[in-house]
């Protein structure tokens, strides 16, 4: 099953910005507590072989369909969702995105278009950067891997894909048949955040089939995608929807949807941000956090 991204669901976005009263907002720049609004914002962004880079680029449009990534040159770039949490939390000035199902109070989710990132509002569409959790695979599975395959999807699979936050796609799957004779190894490679929720069914799923050794590495979801394609892993995560070259060499399907939080450092007063903005923010058109005052 393909998802589209929420923002290609909604076909009007409002254009709110606020932000905690912070003066008048002028080209100086007002203060806050201890916070600056003058200061030079911090971007942080994923590495690029990041699903969620891409997606966020894609819905956002700091990479427009079949252009070139505008993600700014001063960028601090980080290889994992954890490393961007730990240098957002670290700079007062920093703003980065990441999985939803990843936000934790280290750092603060902002609004976008007035509209918090929740599970709730990625799963009615009113939330605008949320994208599809896919794995994939080339070759038919082996009977290990297959299974494990149909675990996933079974309302077994799918309850553990609500307790790790995310949203699942099979809400009404039905129960898993356990099958006799399941052992060997399955390896899973591809994209950091999906991997917690592939290892947390893995656990699930080692429960009724001891005998079965996973291996499992977050190398990114492109070259989850090619390890899949090579064949060097049973099964590639992304985050991201797959492009039509790589659909067309795979089967793929998507196991949850999860919206991209954009995150600021819990002592920033910002309320909120239009989708215009952040674009503009992590372009390096917006360099300074009383730009998004006004």
């Amino acid at each position: 099953m393909k998802l589209k991204y929420a923002s290609k669901w909604i076909m009007a976005l409002s254009a709110t910005a606020l932000l905690a009263a912070c003066g008048d907002g002028g080209s100086e720049g007002t203060s806050s507590g201890d916070f600056d609004t003058s200061d030079t914002i911090t971007v942080i962004a994923r590495d690029t072989a990041s699903g969620t880079r891409g997606a966020f680029n894609e819905i956002t449009g700091v990479q427009p369909e079949g252009g070139d990534d505008m993600t700014a040159k001063s960028a601090v770039i980080q290889n994992g969702t954890q490393g961007v949490i730990s240098a957002v939390s670290g700079d007062s000035n920093g703003i980065g995105y990441i999985s939803l199902g990843s936000l934790n109070d280290s750092v603060k989710g902002v609004p976008v278009d007035g509209t918090e990132p929740t599970n709730e509002t990625v799963a009615d569409g009113s939330y605008p950067i949320a994208r599809p959790f896919n794995m994939a695979y080339g070759e038919d599975l082996s009977t290990q891997a297959q299974a494990f395959w149909d675990f996933i999807f079974s309302a077994e699979g799918q309850a553990i894909v609500e307790e790790q936050g995310y949203i699942p796609v099979e809400p009404d799957a039905a129960a898993y048949e356990e099958q006799e004779g399941i052992e060997g190894t399955i390896s899973l490679a591809g994209s950091t955040s999906v991997e917690p929720v592939a290892t947390a069914i893995s656990e699930a799923f080692n429960e009724i089939y001891p005998d079965v050794t996973f291996e499992i590495s977050a190398t990114g979801s492109s070259a989850g995608v090619t390890a899949a394609q090579d064949a060097t892993a049973d099964i590639g995560m992304a985050s991201r929807e797959l492009s039509e070259d790589e659909a067309s060499t795979l089967t793929h399907e998507a196991i949850a949807l999860d919206g991209i939080a954009v995150v600021v450092n819990n002592e920033n007063p910002l309320e909120g941000l239009t989708l215009d903005q952040v674009q503009k923010i992590f372009t390096g058109e917006i360099t300074t956090w009383d730009e998004v005052t006004e």
